[in-house]
């Protein structure tokens, strides 16, 4: 009986924030996966393990879920003032596709240290205690990521006190800085609010009209107000996760608000466009019980969000729709803003999610009528799980 032989990829398998994925050197990849196209796809969906028509990805590395069906592509970056170029594949999983259409914000923060110990940075700038800067280029959106990857006796520190939830154990601070966040290029460009108002108003058959606020920073979003699709703001992943009903809605409202802020053409355009825009709801704040067990109190945040991941409600928090939230919530008169309290920009707010709060910050100005955001700030913590080479059979891409 003939077969094909598995071949060897060097491959590295971390947690950034909230996620983890399956890293890649560009120059470590078979040479038909070095370039973009149907090749570069099937390799990765073949790590991966999509597509799953049982939905466990148990041939590959994925974890079945949003959080855990990530990819990554790391190079020397040949722009100026830039360190690597960052690319991110978020793999379908039971469908055979990959979303190259945004970042992710949780992953980002393991590019740094990635880069330092996979030798993408030059030695000479590695201190032996103290914090290298790396400066990241993020393809997929045409922007940069600024890292602060903390260094302890030469080489990157992962262990630490930082906690995160959504993240069971401590870890070693990572923080980063979106800069110019707003507008991405790779995500449907044009302005920080693609219908030039902060409020819209979505008309979706079975649902209704809804107020909207469609904002393009981190990662395009659709906020929309949890009372008015019959939500508290409080609800964990079995609430909506379990109800084919609320999922259908989201997917619904999903795809008309990815319409009207030009991402899409035709509706039907948004089933292989699963990673952008994302869609969430807010409230204001309220006690509830996280995933984990932790109370959190009403007093200690500003806001209540949850937020939907390829058709699931997330675990925790997207980084990059953390940097829309900070965003949102920095300008008056968005529905993040209006649930955070209303009036002047903000610097920073923290938010209750499923897995317990996150602080994020954005600098925001009104110039000539247009808000700007210069940056967003978080802190995500980032480790290495597993190195060494992740094997495919030699046919499958």
């Amino acid at each position: 009986m003939s077969h094909v032989s598995q071949i060897r990829i060097a491959a590295t398998y971390m947690r950034g924030g909230t996620s983890k994925g399956v890293f890649f050197r560009l120059e470590d990849l078979p040479l038909s996966a070095q370039q973009a196209g149907a090749a570069r796809d099937r390799l990765l969906m073949r790590v991966i393990g999509s597509p799953d028509p049982y939905g466990k990805q148990i041939d590959g590395m994925g974890g079945a879920t949003s959080s855990t069906s990530k990819t990554v592509i790391v190079s020397r970056s040949t722009r100026p003032d830039h360190d690597v170029d960052y690319l991110f594949g978020q793999v379908a999983i039971d469908q055979a596709f990959v979303d190259w259409s945004g970042n992710c914000g949780n992953l980002s923060a393991a590019v740094g240290p990635f880069a330092v110990a996979s030798g993408l940075i030059d030695a000479a700038r590695i201190p032996q205690d103290g914090t290298v800067v790396v400066r990241i280029w993020q393809a997929n959106i045409g922007k940069t990521i600024v890292a602060h990857v903390p260094i302890t006796h030469g080489e990157v520190q992962e262990t630490g006190d930082f906690e995160l939830d959504g993240v069971t154990f401590p870890a070693a601070e990572v923080a980063l800085e979106f800069m110019d966040p707003a507008a991405d290029e790779g995500a449907g460009g044009g302005s920080m609010f693609p219908t030039g108002n902060v409020v819209d108003e979505l008309d979706v058959p079975g649902v209704g009209k809804l107020r909207a606020t469609l904002i393009n920073a981190g990662i395009p979003t659709i906020f929309v107000d949890a009372q008015a699709i019959g939500y508290t703001g409080t609800e964990l992943q079995d609430a909506i996760n379990g109800d084919p009903k609320a999922l259908a809605m989201f997917e619904a409202l999903r795809a008309h608000g990815a319409l009207r802020m030009g991402l899409i053409q035709q509706l039907v355009e948004a089933r292989t466009r699963q990673h952008t825009p994302k869609i969430a709801f807010v409230a204001k704040p309220a006690d509830y019980v996280a995933s984990s067990g932790k109370r959190v109190a009403a007093k200690d945040v500003d806001l209540l969000v949850r937020a939907m991941s390829m058709g699931k409600l997330h675990h925790a928090m997207m980084g990059t729709a953390a940097v829309a939230i900070g965003t949102a919530a920095a300008i008056p008169g968005t529905l993040v803003n209006l649930a955070a309290g209303g009036g002047d920009a903000r610097t920073a707010v923290r938010f209750g999610h499923p897995s317990g709060t996150l602080r994020v910050g954005a600098e925001a100005r009104l110039v000539d009528g247009q808000w700007q955001v210069a940056k967003a700030l978080m802190s995500r913590s980032a480790r290495i799980l597993m190195e060494g080479n992740v094997r495919v059979p030699g046919d499958s891409f």
